[in-house]
């Protein structure tokens, strides 16, 4: 079974969302959806100032099997793209929820709704594996 930190939201696209105390969101790809990609080789994160809207493609994971995008999960302006992974895409596979955080975004209001639980993200794990 995948890691799924209870203090996370989560999207059915397997991306997670973590509230920071600056009224900033950290992103990243889960831990299910790290393991699904294999080993990766590079990591494309936006840049700061680039505006998100829900759903939209805003990185690139690329492992020795396929490159994927990961979708914004919430609405709102970069800060920061994780700088690390230009040179170490390997710690999204060894700290997808540490080290391998993709972006920081500032949300705009109110577009952090919609998120699963870790509870609700495990059962989608769940019935994806049925």
């Amino acid at each position: 079974m995948s890691n799924v930190p209870s203090d996370l939201q989560y999207t059915k696209t397997h991306e997670w969302v973590r509230a920071l105390p600056d009224g900033t969101v950290e992103i990243g790809i889960t831990d299910h959806a790290q393991h699904a990609l294999g080993d990766l080789v590079f990591v494309e994160v936006p840049e700061a100032g680039r505006k998100l809207a829900v759903g939209e493609a805003c990185a690139v994971v690329e492992s020795v099997k396929a490159a994927s995008d990961v979708y914004s999960p919430v609405a709102g302006e970069v800060t920061l793209g994780n700088p690390l992974l230009g040179t170490e895409p390997e710690a999204v596979n060894n700290d997808p929820y540490g080290k391998g955080w993709l972006m920081r975004l500032r949300p705009a209001s109110g577009s952090v709704n919609g998120l699963m639980s870790a509870s609700d993200y495990q059962k989608l794990l769940q019935t994806e594996a049925d």
